[in-house]
């Protein structure tokens, strides 16, 4: 029951902490799962920053428009489907940096 109740607050942290705790989650869990999980929140959420940043910089002549859309809906709904897979007690990787962790 502790795993899933820390995979739920790893995915929810991409709302008040996308940084803090996925490392804390790393370094305190004894859970390889655990531990590649908070990987990949953190490795997600700097991508996602990055993209938006980009698309931000593009959006001055209107190319990043609708990047930042996407990237923007991206950042609030992944983080709820990962809650929803957690709670389910369902496998779930992030999309784009799952495949690398």
């Amino acid at each position: 029951m502790e795993e899933k109740w820390s995979k739920v607050l790893i995915h929810a942290s991409a709302f008040f902490a996308p940084v803090l705790v996925p490392i804390l989650f790393f370094l305190i869990s004894s859970d390889d799962q655990i531990k590649r999980l908070s990987i990949q929140a953190l490795l997600f959420q700097g991508v996602m920053w990055v993209l938006t940043t980009v698309s931000i910089i593009f959006s001055f002549i209107l190319i990043g428009l609708p990047f930042l859309i996407v990237f923007g809906l991206m950042l609030l709904v992944v983080p709820i489907i990962g809650i929803v897979k957690a709670l389910n007690d369902s496998h779930w990787d992030y999309p784009i940096v799952g495949r690398w962790v």
